[in-house]
């Protein structure tokens, strides 16, 4: 009775598709779903009242270009006041004068002191002189230092009231208008949609047959839509067990946006190796056609690579 049940368990293990057999090469696409990259709530570092807003719902985006204008009378203000300290050069060069002629005096007293034509108190005296000419002047230079420290800082605080795109991306929503208080409300909405990040659920029995920097086929749900490169970037380490899965996920190259974001897709698995001969083809080309098969049903898997 044992010997047969011992058979029985080897004949079920041999015709399991996750025994690596001819059912290996067969395994059903896993659903998955493409989202941006990062998302943005882009907000003012400070309070104040919207001036203008130079972007609209859908518009494109470079990283660095003005998305909106805080009022900022007192703060141009402030800049154009430092900027005048800072160009005052006349009390550095009034020191620098001074100082020369005390040198100068000094200078020719030590000569006279040498020749015994003036007293000792004398060159004293010169020589304090040239010493408080040369802290004036220690003074004025250190004051207009100041002065510049002071520009740079009105400038920050000007640059702060101008809201800059941290990258390159699409605006996905705009809260605001010209005219109203910006305080802890964000601005827009920003998605970096190149790349593009795709989340996989992986069913606990395909662990370790997913691998980081091997690249994948993706399928869009879309009408017409061809099987793009995407690389597997992440694996996670740990299996879920209450749904025996785990996650891993890649990053789809999308640099004319082509693709949009929030697309349900499915992950051709086993096309790994033709997936990395395609994979030296310009990153966002479509790979050539292949046979798109319907996505597993949850909880499901579909056989061992």
């Amino acid at each position: 009775m044992r010997a047969t049940t011992i058979r029985l368990l080897c004949t079920l293990a041999a015709l399991s598709p996750l025994s690596g057999g001819a059912g290996a090469q067969s395994l059903q696409p896993l659903g998955c779903l493409i989202e941006p990259h990062r998302v943005v709530e882009l907000g003012s570092p400070v309070i104040g009242v919207i001036e203008s807003i130079g972007v609209e719902r859908g518009d494109r985006v470079r990283k660095g270009q003005v998305i909106a204008v805080l009022r900022a009378d007192v703060e141009r203000a402030a800049v154009g006041v430092a900027a005048t300290k800072a160009q005052v050069a006349a009390e550095v060069q009034a020191a620098q004068a001074n100082y020369d002629l005390a040198r100068r005096k000094y200078e020719r007293a030590k000569d006279l002191m040498d020749r015994s034509f003036i007293s000792s108190q004398a060159l004293e005296q010169a020589s304090a002189d040239a010493d408080v000419a040369e802290q004036k002047l220690a003074q004025a230079r250190e004051q207009r230092r100041i002065w510049d420290r002071e520009l740079k800082l009105a400038e920050a605080q000007l640059g702060m009231r101008t809201i800059r795109s941290p990258a390159n991306g699409v605006i996905a929503e705009r809260y605001l208008s010209p005219g109203e208080r910006v305080e802890e409300k964000p601005i827009v909405r920003l998605a970096t949609i190149d790349p593009l990040r795709i989340e996989v659920v992986v069913p606990a029995q395909l662990f370790g047959s997913i691998q980081a920097g091997s690249w994948l086929n993706v399928l869009p749900e879309l009408p017409n839509a061809k099987p793009r490169l995407a690389k597997v970037v992440l694996v996670d380490p740990l299996i879920d067990g209450p749904s025996n899965t785990f996650r891993a996920r890649l990053q789809l190259p999308n640099a004319n946006y082509e693709v949009p974001a929030g697309l349900r897709c499915s992950v051709e698995l086993g096309t790994e190796g033709p997936a990395r001969a395609a994979a030296e083809q310009p990153l966002g080309k479509p790979v050539p056609e292949v046979r798109r098969a319907r996505s597993l049903p949850q909880g499901k898997s579909g056989g061992k690579v």
